[in-house]
C-alpha cells in the first residue's frame, strides 16, 4: 500500500471531553475523519492512532485499522507527529505517502485528500497541507497597545491590492513517508498548500465550535446512495405531515402519501426489513403497518431500548441501519444508529442530529425519498458484477494492513 492515512485519535481532550467521540451530523468525529479517508480513491488503507477502547470500536467499524496508542504519547502534550511515527513503525512495509487527518476537521473533502495526494505522488512537492486563502489584517496585544503584524497600521490597502496569504486548516497533511521519518515533522522539502472551501476549514477545539459544526453540517449533507440493512421509521410526522383530523367522536384520522407506500414496497422486495416505532398508541398506525405489510411497534415511550431490543431479537446491526424522524423524541433513537435520517420540516435539534436531512417533509414522500437512496445502484456492482454484495462491501470498506510483529 503506497498512500496510508493515519488519524491520530486520543480519548482525552481538556477544552471538550471526549471530543474525538462527540457527533456531528449523527457520526463522530472519528468516523467522518475514517468516512473521508476511506471515500478519497487514492488513499490505500486508513489506521487510527488511539489509547480508547470506544474509539477504537467505533475506528473498526468505520472501515479503518487500529493501533494501540502507549500512554507516553496520549497525554495532553503529546505531538500528532509522534503519534504518526509510532503507527508507521508499527506497519510492516512502509508507504511511500502518509497522510496525516486530524479528526477536529469535521468537513473534509475527500477530493481534497486525492488532489493533494497526486501531487505528492507525481513529485511536485514533499508536503501538501490544507490551508484557507486570507487578506485579514492580523494584530498583536503588546503592553504599549496593539501592534499590526502583517501589515503597516498607516497604510489600508484594498484587498485586491494585499497579497493573499494562507491560514492552515489543520484538515490534512499529506506527506513523503521517508522524508517525514527523516524529518520527525510534517513541514520538510518542497511545501506546498493544498487550498480548501473556507466553509469546510472548521476546526473544533471548543464547545461552541463543535455546536457550530451542527449548524452547518447540512451544508455537506451526503446524498450518495446509503448502504443499510435495515430502516426504523418513526410514524407521525414521517409517514403523515404531523396533522390529525379529529371527528365528534374523537376518532382520528391522518393522511399518508401514496408515494411512500411504494417505496416500503420496494424494500420488502430487495429483502430490507422495516420497523414503524411510533410513541402513539393509535389504531390508525397499527393499520397502516399492516396495509404495508411491516412490522410496528407502538405507544413507545423509550424508543431507544425498543429499537435495540427489536434490533437484538431480529439480528439487526444498529451500525448498518437507518433511523427516519423528526421530533425531540426520535434523538435517543437516531443515537443508536448509524444513518440517522430526518425529514425537511423536522425539529431543528434533529436536524443537527441528522446524518442526512431529506428533500422532502413528512407525509410528502420523504420516505420513498429515502427509500430510493437506499435502493440506488451501488457503482461497486456496476464494475464488479461477478462478486457477491457481501464480498464487494469487504473488499471496499475492509483494510487489511499488516503490521509487524
Amino acid at each position: 500500500m503506497s498512500v496510508i492515512a493515519i488519524v491520530p485519535a486520543r480519548g482525552g481532550s481538556k477544552g471538550v471531553p471526549g471530543k474525538n467521540l462527540r457527533r456531528v451530523a449523527g457520526r463522530s468525529l472519528v468516523q467522518r475523519a475514517v468516512d473521508a479517508a476511506i471515500a478519497a480513491t487514492t488513499i490505500d488503507g486508513v489506521l487510527v492512532s488511539t489509547d480508547d477502547p470506544e474509539i477504537e470500536a467505533q475506528a473498526r467499524r468505520a472501515g479503518a485499522g487500529v493501533v494501540e496508542r502507549p500512554a507516553a504519547i496520549a497525554g495532553d502534550t503529546a505531538s500528532s507527529e509522534a503519534a504518526v511515527l509510532h503507527a508507521l513503525a508499527s506497519l510492516a512495509e512502509q508507504p511511500e505517502v502518509v497522510v496525516l487527518i486530524q479528526a477536529t476537521s469535521p468537513f473534509i473533502d475527500p477530493t481534497d485528500l486525492d488532489a493533494a495526494v497526486r501531487r505528492v505522488l507525481s513529485g511536485r512537492e514533499d508536503v501538501v497541507f490544507a490551508a484557507t486563502e486570507t487578506h485579514s489584517f492580523l494584530w498583536r496585544q503588546t503592553v504599549e497597545g496593539a501592534v499590526g503584524v502583517n501589515h503597516d497600521a498607516a497604510v489600508r490597502p484594498r484587498r485586491q491590492d494585499r497579497d493573499a496569504q494562507f491560514q492552515e486548516t489543520g484538515a490534512f497533511y499529506v506527506m513523503r513517508a521517508d522524508g517525514f521519518v527523516r524529518g520527525g515533522h510534517r513541514f520538510f522539502g518542497r511545501v506546498g498548500i493544498a487550498e480548501v472551501d473556507l466553509a469546510r476549514a472548521l476546526e473544533i477545539d471548543t464547545v461552541r465550535e463543535l455546536q457550530l459544526a451542527a449548524l452547518i453540517a447540512p451544508l455537506f449533507s451526503e446524498r450518495a446512495a446509503i448502504d443499510v440493512d435495515a430502516l426504523v421509521t418513526d410514524f407521525d410526522g414521517v409517514h403523515t405531515d404531523d396533522r390529525a383530523t379529529v371527528d365528534s367522536e374523537g376518532n382520528e384520522t391522518v393522511t399518508v402519501s401514496r408515494a411512500d407506500g411504494a417505496g416500503i414496497e420496494s424494500l420488502r422486495r430487495a429483502g430490507i426489513p422495516v420497523l414503524i416505532l411510533s410513541r402513539e398508541t393509535n389504531p390508525v398506525v397499527v393499520a397502516r403497518a399492516r396495509k404495508l405489510g411491516v412490522e410496528v411497534r407502538h405507544g413507545i415511550l423509550d424508543k431507544a431500548s425498543a429499537l435495540a431490543e427489536w434490533a437484538e431479537g431480529a439480528g439487526v446491526d444498529l451500525a448498518r441501519s437507518a433511523y427516519l424522524g423528526n421530533d425531540l423524541r426520535d434523538l435517543p433513537a437516531m443515537a443508536l444508529v448509524g444513518w440517522p435520517i430526518a425529514v425537511a420540516d423536522a425539529h431543528p435539534v434533529v436536524l443537527a442530529a441528522a446524518r442526512l436531512v431529506l428533500r422532502r417533509p413528512g407525509g410528502f414522500g420523504a420516505v420513498r425519498e429515502l427509500a430510493d437512496l437506499i435502493l440506488a445502484p451501488d457503482p461497486v456492482n456496476e464494475l464488479f458484477p461477478t462478486e457477491s454484495p457481501t464480498e464487494q462491501k469487504g473488499s471496499v470498506r475492509s483494510w487489511q494492513l499488516q503490521l509487524a510483529e
